[in-house]
């Protein structure tokens, strides 16, 4: 039989990889306690069961995926189910935190005797006839749940403590995201200016690939800026307050703390934003 499975929480990657869960015959549990109507409906639609905090820590694995900002206290719900229940399951980080938190969420739950794994996911939520995600793993448990490579997803093992799959997570988002952070702020200064149509102009010219990833990346990113916010913090954590480049990433989080706020909004960055990147596609 597969493992039963919890997924916490059912956004749009933890509902997305309940399904491919749910399609290789694992049950898998959410706790929708306090979500809304459309979250409730996203999980059921992906075959996840509602259940309590008892009953979630009666699974064998749990994912923990959320906004980075709720990593540490979603541990410490779990922990405190985990100490009052005889069985104690295997608790998988997957969030966009720093050494220095995942460290924090691991005194939390082995004070509870459940195992930890930290993971990293790379790339979008799992579609029908893709591999993706990869998940990247560390800690002395991760091959505790190497029964996920069975089960559709990409389980990829780094030979290290908890902290690797973390550090990993920082380092790639500081570059992919931070790339996406750097050019909305350079395209919102030269639309400013009147100089857009000529950035793109020369973008096709002489950094053609750019272009194209702006073209994509701005819109992807405008309904997550709100997500990314938390996850720019912890890579300037990462790099260490007196690391100038930390500098750099709180930059970028009150960067896209500001287009949440305009897309919450509608106002003119937003659509800046869009109008850039669709003259960037081919007519």
């Amino acid at each position: 039989m597969p493992p039963s499975i919890a997924v916490i929480a059912p956004g749009a990657m933890g509902s997305a990889i309940a399904a491919r869960l749910v399609e290789h015959g694992c049950k898998v549990l959410t706790s929708l306690e306090g979500r809304s109507a459309t979250t409730q409906a996203r999980a059921a639609a992906c075959g996840m069961s509602a259940a309590n905090d008892s009953e979630i820590v009666n699974a064998d694995i749990i994912l923990s995926i959320v906004p980075p900002g709720e990593a540490v206290a979603l541990a410490e719900q779990l922990a405190t189910a985990i100490n009052r229940n005889a069985k104690k399951p295997v608790v998988v980080d997957c969030n966009a935190v720093n050494v220095e938190t995942v460290r924090r969420i691991q005194d939390v739950v082995l004070s509870s005797g459940a195992r930890l794994v930290d993971a990293a996911i790379i790339g979008l939520p799992p579609k029908p006839g893709t591999k993706g995600p990869a998940f990247y793993v560390s800690g002395e448990a991760a091959t505790d749940i190497a029964v996920l490579g069975q089960l559709g997803l990409d389980v990829r093992v780094i030979d290290g403590p908890i902290g690797a799959a973390s550090a990993l997570k920082m380092s790639y988002a500081g570059i992919n995201k931070g790339l996406t952070g750097l050019g909305a702020a350079m395209v919102l200064a030269a639309t400013r200016a009147g100089a857009a149509d000529a950035l793109r102009d020369e973008l096709a010219l002489s950094l053609p690939h750019v272009q194209a990833r702006l073209a994509n990346a701005l819109p992807d990113m405008l309904p997550k800026a709100y997500r990314w916010v938390a996850e720019m913090r912890e890579i300037a954590g990462f790099l260490g307050e007196d690391h100038p480049a930390a500098q750099i990433y709180e930059g970028f989080a009150a960067l896209f703390e500001h287009i949440a706020a305009d897309v919450q909004g509608e106002g003119a960055d937003a659509a800046q934003l869009v109008a850039f990147a669709e003259s960037c596609k081919p007519n």
